[in-house]
């Protein structure tokens, strides 16, 4: 595909989360700006850093690179909110016709950003790097990441397998996405759901080079019930499928039980009346928790609190003055 320059320039902005990356981060941006380079003339680019409340040298480091280059920014959340909350704290401060969004630890190779950029000038609103391996996770995080895909596609009718969140946007997406009125987040799911124009870019994901991923099989199963519940209700459609099912199980066994009765075949005990009592109260309980579960989720969108609050003494942006305190997007 050949790209045509045009005089007007067009501005891309990476945004790059982080939380507690100081071993490495320095080098891994200075390779990251780097890369940069090799976009066509007709589009600039920077970064935008989005410190997720690190506990580490992390934001030192990230403010000494502002200080040195006028084409880094840093926000900084005044607490850690999580990776869904520091794409939007971007989102909502990127000023640029386009944004890439990709992690600092160079598992998202920036060597696929001019790639992206020649599809997106090339008429793709979205251009997703889907990666064709997933050998740097350990075994049993690779299993729950199958089985949550799965589930997902099943329940939801969207496709993530594979999916990563190193992606680029044009401006419309991102507005797009901003205007979404919900508080929990899945970026991945809602980009695919958005259903913009897309293009992909298959990827090995390398090894981490330095420090370690904060998302262990825990994280990911806690994140894989929140994507579920935020896309879909047809899990409390289940709960009911369930009530059905043990009412006609109930009819079988009290007419069975009639039958023996009747017929003098009755067995002593309460045996059967335990075991009986034992499964419907599991089903009960199981009912109940995945409807509290909801009802919480609920509760969490009604009250409307921001995604993230922002550290501004310690966040460098060059038009801090005049943005928005604490946007919500």
């Amino acid at each position: 595909m050949t790209i045509q320059n045009t005089p007007a320039t067009r501005h891309l902005t990476l945004i790059i989360p982080v939380y507690n990356e100081a071993d490495g981060l320095r080098r891994h941006l200075d390779e990251i700006l780097q890369r940069l380079k090799a976009l066509p003339a007709s589009v600039s680019a920077d970064l935008l850093i989005v410190d997720d409340g690190s506990t580490d040298a992390t934001p030192g480091i990230a403010q000494a690179l502002c200080e040195q280059r006028s084409d880094v920014s840093l926000l900084v959340l005044n607490r850690n909110f999580g990776k869904e909350a520091a794409i939007m704290a971007g989102l909502d401060h990127a000023d640029a016709d386009a944004v890439v969004v990709m992690d600092s630890d160079l598992q998202h190779p920036p060597a696929l950003l001019p790639k992206m950029v020649e599809l997106w000038l090339g008429g793709a609103d979205v251009v997703e790097a889907v990666k064709i391996s997933r050998d740097t996770r350990s075994g049993l995080y690779r299993y729950f990441a199958n089985v949550f895909y799965r589930l997902f596609d099943a329940l939801t009718g969207l496709d993530l397998h594979n999916h990563s969140d190193y992606k680029l946007l044009d401006r419309k997406v991102i507005e797009a996405y901003r205007s979404l009125p919900e508080r929990t987040r899945f970026f991945r799911g809602l980009v695919n759901w958005m259903h913009f124009p897309a293009a992909q870019i298959p990827f090995e994901e390398p090894a981490r080079e330095a420090g370690e991923s904060k998302w262990g099989a825990l994280c990911l199963l806690k994140l894989s019930w929140q994507s579920i519940s935020s896309f879909t209700a047809l899990p409390l459609q289940l709960v009911t499928v369930l009530g059905g099912v043990t009412f006609l199980v109930s009819l079988l066994l009290g007419a069975k039980a009639l039958y023996d009765k009747l017929s003098g075949q009755a067995l002593d005990g309460f045996t059967t009346v335990i075991l009986l009592l034992l499964i419907i109260g599991s089903v009960l309980m199981f009912s109940l928790g995945l409807l509290g579960s909801y009802v919480a989720r609920i509760y969490d969108e009604i009250k409307a609190r921001p995604h993230y609050l922002l550290d501004h003494n310690n966040s460098r942006l060059p038009s801090m003055a005049s943005s928005e305190n604490d946007r919500e997007g």
